[in-house]
């Protein structure tokens, strides 16, 4: 019997003395966080900053779009309306309409396009902000975006050249439909670089979209 109490003894001192050489290389804080830590793992700071990162730049991007919008919306309507105001009566004169001129009905209707158009992106971007995806897909967006920002800028600078030759040759000057007209041109030119610009940003995001 002692024999066996003396073998018991070795073993546990040898299973403690095993015991204590483990725990001498592992700190308590070490074992407690490791025990923490394997049921609730936590995500590593590089995917919280990869997250973080990628939701500032979207809210960035939709709202310099809606900037972007907005002002082509605002430009387009003050081109149309330069040319729509002097038809009406004045006190001393009647002005002649832009109405008379098929060149000037033609640069109106481009105008209205335009602020039809930006209207609907607006009002679309809007609603991708409240509400993602919820008119069109994200990938349809960006194909009908890039299409129409490009025929839309094509339509405005030929509807600018256009104005301009009516300029020099068949509108007379210091007239109300002359300033009209000259107003509506300088806009419909400044819109045509905002959309430019809309077109630029279109052709990036539908290129990251395809090859990034």
């Amino acid at each position: 019997m002692d024999q066996v109490k003396e073998s018991m003894k070795e073993e546990k001192e040898h299973a403690l003395a095993i015991a204590c050489r483990i725990m001498a290389g592992i700190s308590p804080l070490s074992v407690t966080n490791s025990q923490t830590q394997h049921p609730f793992p936590t995500p590593s700071p590089f995917s919280f900053s990869g997250s973080s990162t990628r939701r500032s730049y979207r809210p960035s991007l939709h709202h310099s779009n809606l900037f972007i919008r907005f002002l082509v919306l605002l430009f387009s309507f003050i081109s149309a309306l330069a040319l729509a105001t002097p038809s009406k009566k004045n006190n001393r004169q009647q002005s002649r309409s832009f109405t008379e001129y098929p060149e000037l009905i033609y640069c109106f209707s481009v105008a209205i396009l335009a602020f039809l158009y930006a209207a609907f992106q607006l009002f679309k971007g809007i609603s991708d902000i409240a509400h993602r995806g919820i008119l069109i897909s994200d990938m349809t967006s960006d194909y009908l975006s890039f299409v129409f920002d490009q025929l839309v800028g094509y339509l405005l600078i030929s509807s600018a050249s256009v104005a301009i030759s009516i300029l020099r040759w068949q509108v007379g000057q210091s007239t109300p439909l002359w300033k009209g007209t000259v107003i509506s041109t300088t806009m419909s030119f400044v819109t045509f670089l905002v959309i430019a610009i809309s077109a630029l940003l279109s052709g990036y995001k539908l290129c990251k979209r395809l090859v990034w």
